[in-house]
């Protein structure tokens, strides 16, 4: 239901802050002043990108009741947009809005939040436009190829996510991609479910439309 994704994504990171593309390449003027605000107060965040799911990006506007993006939220609670932020920030009341988020969320619940956090969500290094290896790159352009909708995770702003995944999911190395939450495989796996033609069917059942009324259930 996508009143439960949205949940899961508001509780992936204790500070989650959903924009228009990523931190390192951010698709609007708000989203990248937001960026530069809660990194010049060295503020760890995760992040989601609205543009890539078009449901998460009108379901949030009627989950949170705030009718723009970006929104950050803390402890899966609602803080506001860019000027609710730098208005905190200049009276020196971001730091505390955010620390209480900062109380360490079990790490196998984090990892299952957010490897459920999009039907097919892939963990790469960097972003899906700016990816940081040849490898995320390739992945990246395969699933484009299929026309695969796909969440991302940048591996490379989260060591401890970096690592438990690892242990979490039995697979050592990165990118690796999920559907429905459970583990298909890294490059060589997708390249070649690809060329065998069984991307796709692999991948349908995440992209199967549920009804959106039900997901509002």
């Amino acid at each position: 239901p996508l009143e439960q994704r949205l949940k899961e994504l508001t509780h992936s990171s204790p500070n989650m802050l959903f924009m228009k593309g990523s931190p390192d390449a951010p698709r609007c003027g708000f989203s990248r002043q937001i960026v530069e605000l809660l990194r010049e107060e060295g503020v760890t965040f995760g992040h989601f990108d609205i543009l890539s799911d078009e449901e998460v990006r009108q379901g949030l506007k009627t989950y949170s009741n705030w009718p723009t993006y970006p929104q950050l939220y803390s402890s899966g609670k609602l803080l506001g947009g860019l000027d609710v932020v730098r208005e905190m920030k200049e009276e020196g009341e971001l730091k505390d809005a955010l620390a209480a988020s900062d109380a360490p969320v079990p790490l196998e619940q984090r990892l299952k939040e957010l490897t459920h956090s999009s039907p097919n969500m892939l963990f790469m290094k960097g972003s899906p436009d700016a990816p940081r290896c040849g490898f995320s790159r390739q992945i990246v352009e395969l699933l484009r190829e299929e026309g695969v909708t796909f969440g991302h995770f940048d591996i490379l702003s989260d060591e401890e996510v970096r690592q438990g995944l690892k242990t979490y999911s039995n697979w050592p190395t990165y990118p690796q991609l999920y559907s429905s939450g459970k583990l298909l495989g890294g490059l060589d796996v997708v390249r070649e479910m690809k060329e065998e033609g069984e991307l796709k069917d692999a991948l349908a059942a995440s992209d199967a439309p549920v009804p959106l009324e039900q997901r509002l259930k």
